[in-house]
């Protein structure tokens, strides 16, 4: 399974948040070393783990957003400082979209359509609904970066967020727009005009420096993600929508259904077999989420009938869904 890197600056923002990153660590499931000695890796279901705790201790319900503010510029990622010093607003999104994957894991998409510029993420190592204090980090750090850029209090058009209203107005004071509860997917609007809106910190020497190197990382990393790895982000991507097809499967991926299954057959796995691992594997994150039932899990895992999920979820962990929930929440 592939790792996702947590950063080392992680341990300080929190610090200076007032929140013991030792204790956070420890809830998660980490040694309190494990940022000890730089940046760590964890799985996706790690990393999900640790935002969850790190969301339970947050003192309000929009901390997330001012998260990316307590760390200091000259801290960041080289990808970020590359963003940070971009000729536009419009090239520093590019850049941020494109390098942000080698740092954090995380895929920016960037659509410019009728005057409004939409910003929008996935992270492929994690299948299902994204954490929402993940995105609001997100989307927080691309506000940021076009705010430090531009040396203006740049405000989004508007923010649509796929949950539920949280109280407070947090996320409406700090974005200075309105934000659209409920929405069918996660979005940061702003107006294409800003798009070229220049950069105060527009630094060349630096891009010319730093760009080879960036480069020539993300090539190296695009090079070693499987074909499996693929095969399960856009499967649980499909999962929801009910029968997962191995032709459909294939075509998202730009491969042939033969050569698909030559593919993953020269990894060691089957199609089965990971359309199998990626229901296990968002069972148990949905499962962690109280307030899913089990009929609502059983639509989302893709089966019509919840028995049919009972008996899979009793195959792979040897107890029933709801005993499994009911051992977690002891």
């Amino acid at each position: 399974m592939e790792q996702i890197k947590i950063p080392a600056i992680l341990s300080p923002a929190l610090r200076k948040a007032g929140i013991d990153p030792v204790v956070v660590l420890r809830r998660a499931g980490f040694s309190p070393a494990f940022l000890a000695d730089g940046e760590g890796m964890a799985t996706p279901e790690q990393v999900v783990r640790l935002w969850a705790v790190i969301e339970g201790m947050a003192p309000d319900p929009a901390f997330a957003l001012r998260l990316p503010l307590m760390i200091p510029p000259e801290k960041h990622h080289p990808a970020s400082i590359a963003a940070q010093h971009a000729r536009d607003f419009r090239d520093g999104l590019a850049r941020f979209a494109r390098y942000k994957l080698l740092c954090c894991g995380e895929e920016i998409g960037v659509e410019v359509r009728r005057g409004e510029c939409l910003v929008s993420f996935d992270w492929p190592q994690i299948p299902g609904p994204l954490p929402p204090f993940f995105v609001d980090v997100v989307f927080s750090s691309t506000l940021e970066l076009g705010r430090r850029g531009t040396r203006r209090d740049l405000r989004p058009l508007r923010v649509e967020l796929a949950r539920r209203r949280l109280p407070g107005g947090g996320h409406e004071a700090h974005y200075g727009c309105p934000v659209r509860w409920g929405a069918r997917r996660n979005l940061l609007v702003f107006r294409a005009a800003d798009l070229d809106l220049p950069f105060a910190t527009y630094n060349a020497e630096l891009l010319a420096m730093l760009g080879p190197q960036l480069e020539a990382e993300l090539a190296r990393r695009k090079s070693v993600r499987t074909v499996s790895e693929k095969v399960k982000w856009v499967v649980a991507r499909s999962l929801e929508k009910g029968r997962v097809d191995m032709a459909d499967i294939a075509r998202e991926i730009g491969l042939g259904s033969r050569t698909l299954q030559r593919r993953i057959a020269e990894e060691g796995t089957t199609f089965r077999r990971l359309v199998d691992e990626t229901r296990r594997e968002l069972a148990r994150r949905y499962l962690g989420q109280p307030s899913l039932a089990l009929g609502e899990a059983a639509f989302l895992l893709g089966y019509e009938d919840p028995n049919s999920f009972f008996r899979a979820f009793s195959r792979w962990e040897g107890r029933t869904p709801g005993d499994w929930r009911a051992a977690q929440e002891a």
